[in-house]
């Protein structure tokens, strides 16, 4: 019987045993570990590719990966925003002094000469987060092809007078964009059902990575010191901190007999992924969502560091995926590959017609609580 949700691995001591707990084992490099078969049927399944086209848009996100740091380190002050192109299989760095464009394009990446420079949309954002948002307005941010800061409204209210009003007021903090979707983001918690990962209070939630001495999810799933239970209503631990709105990330300590994985579900529709590092990887790679209610789902990175105005206030520094999710799926696990990315926070739509989710990325997390991450 597949159980629903990684806190059915953590009851398994003998996985410890077997050498994927232990913090001291050395990890393989990303590039010894392939693609799973089951990672490669999801990704044929969900983004439409076939077996050789999801192995190769594979390597090469993980080539991108590497590049987009040495890109940035090489455009210094100049660097203007980056993103993978899956068509072209190559990475894509703007800047804004065409001085630097050969010290980047010698690091492996695409140039695009822009006027404004990351910091400057960076600034232009913080000056947006600072305003009061109405509902009509569901998220923004940075977006690097643009050149500007995109806000993000929801279309059956862009004719509201206080929507009309945050505009205004958005676009005197900086080059901004406008764009319409078509629902409000929500949180994924749900209520109380059987047979599902962790329950605290009447709201059940997943479990996103495993760290030392616990799991890391999301904030609005509980608040710190509340108790959390697992799939067979055992005691697992405490919410140790919790954070929402502002941000959407907590951690729960894990103990009375549970144990941690380097592990995140495939819910038997693919293999079991062992998680490696938290490497980041950049806008436009594919990625994949691991959660109590929808298990195994994949898509598109979309957009980073958005501030998503949820109806309990906004929470800043968030990445935009094509993935579906449902109620349940709060505080899931985004990985990339064998990279743990994020965990799930909230979005539009659902999985049978599809709709947008945003992850509260993993090493803003690791960073906050002091906390490692669990590798293989």
């Amino acid at each position: 019987m597949i159980r629903t949700g990684l806190s059915a691995l953590l009851l398994l001591g003998t996985w410890a045993a077997a050498g994927l707990a232990p913090a001291a084992a050395a990890p393989s490099p990303a590039s010894e570990a392939p693609a799973s078969t089951g990672l490669l049927t999801a990704m044929q399944k969900d983004l439409g590719l076939t077996e050789s086209q999801a192995q190769a848009r594979l390597a090469a996100e993980k080539t991108a990966t590497a590049v987009e740091s040495k890109a940035k380190r090489a455009a210094g002050a100049s660097y203007g925003g980056s993103w993978f192109n899956p068509d072209s299989g190559t990475l894509t760095v703007t800047v804004t002094s065409a001085q630097k464009a050969d010290a980047v394009r010698a690091t492996g990446a695409t140039v695009q000469l822009v006027k404004h420079s990351a910091r400057q949309l960076d600034a232009a954002k913080e000056r947006i987060d600072a305003l009061s948002a109405p509902a009509g307005v569901s998220s923004w941010h940075v977006d690097p092809k643009a050149n500007r800061v995109v806000v993000n409204v929801v279309a059956a209210q862009k004719s509201d007078n206080d929507v009309r009003d945050f505009l205004d007021r958005a676009r005197q903090a900086g080059p901004v964009t406008v764009k319409e979707t078509a629902q409000a983001p929500q949180t994924f918690a749900a209520g109380t059902v059987g047979g599902d990962p962790y329950y605290t209070g009447n709201v059940r939630c997943s479990i996103g990575f495993s760290v030392h001495g616990g799991f890391v999810t999301a904030g609005h799933c509980g608040q710190a010191g509340a108790s959390v239970s697992g799939w067979d209503g055992s005691y697992i631990g405490n919410f140790q901190g919790s954070s929402f709105p502002d941000n959407d990330y907590a951690w729960v300590n894990v103990g009375s007999g549970w144990w941690t994985a380097p592990v995140v579900l495939g819910w038997g529709s693919v293999s079991d992924q062992l998680v490696r590092g938290s490497n980041e990887a950049p806008i436009g790679a594919s990625i994949c969502r691991s959660g109590s209610t929808t298990h195994w789902r994949c898509g598109n990175l979309l957009a980073k560091n958005e501030t998503v105005n949820y109806s309990q206030g906004a929470v800043h520094q968030m990445t935009k995926t094509s993935v579906c999710a449902e109620g349940g799926d709060s505080g899931g696990s985004f990985i990339s590959g064998d990279q743990a990315q994020g965990v799930t926070s909230g979005g539009w739509g659902n999985c049978s017609g599809g709709g947008e989710t945003w992850y509260q990325p993993i090493n803003e997390i690791l960073g906050r609580y002091g906390l490692t991450l669990h590798t293989a």
